[in-house]
C-alpha cells in the first residue's frame, strides 16, 4: 500500500465515498406507503373500543387488511402509495357484542388515496 493511499484512508478522505455507497445499498430503507387513519364512533359520537375493521380495494370482495380499534376508537392501515379507492367496513362478527346495544355498520366507508399521504376518516356505527 502506498503512503498516499494510507494517508487518505487514515485521514478520513475516503469516508464520504463509503457513506454514499452504503446509503445506496441500505437494506433497511423503508418503502413508501400511505396511511388510512380511522376512528370508530357510536351514534352518540363516542369512540368504540375493540371493533374489528376490514379494509379492501374497491371492487374486491376479500379484505386485504384488518385491524382492531383501540381504547380511543382509533386504528390505522398502511397501504401502498398511489391513486386507489378503498372500502372499510366493521366485521359483523365482531359487532355481535355491540348489536346487543343496537349498533351496526350498514355500508362500507369509501376512502380515496392519491399519494404517500395520510387520509383521516371515521367509521360511524348506527342503531
Amino acid at each position: 500500500m502506498s503512503l498516499a493511499l494510507a494517508w487518505l484512508l487514515l485521514s478520513g478522505g475516503a469516508r464520504p465515498l463509503i457513506a454514499q455507497e452504503a446509503a445506496k445499498t441500505n437494506p433497511h430503507k423503508l418503502a413508501e406507503y400511505a396511511v388510512i387513519f380511522c376512528t370508530v364512533w357510536d351514534p352518540e359520537a363516542r369512540p368504540v373500543y375493540g371493533v374489528h375493521v376490514q379494509l379492501r380495494r374497491a371492487g374486491e370482495k376479500k379484505a386485504r387488511w384488518e385491524a382492531y380499534s383501540d381504547h380511543r376508537g382509533e386504528l390505522a392501515f398502511r397501504v401502498p402509495p398511489g391513486k386507489a379507492d378503498y372500502e372499510m367496513i366493521a366485521d359483523p362478527k365482531s359487532l355481535k357484542t355491540l348489536t346487543t346495544k343496537g349498533l351496526e355498520n350498514k355500508e362500507p366507508v369509501k376512502v380515496h388515496v392519491e399519494y404517500d399521504e395520510q387520509v383521516d376518516t371515521g367509521l360511524h356505527l348506527t342503531k
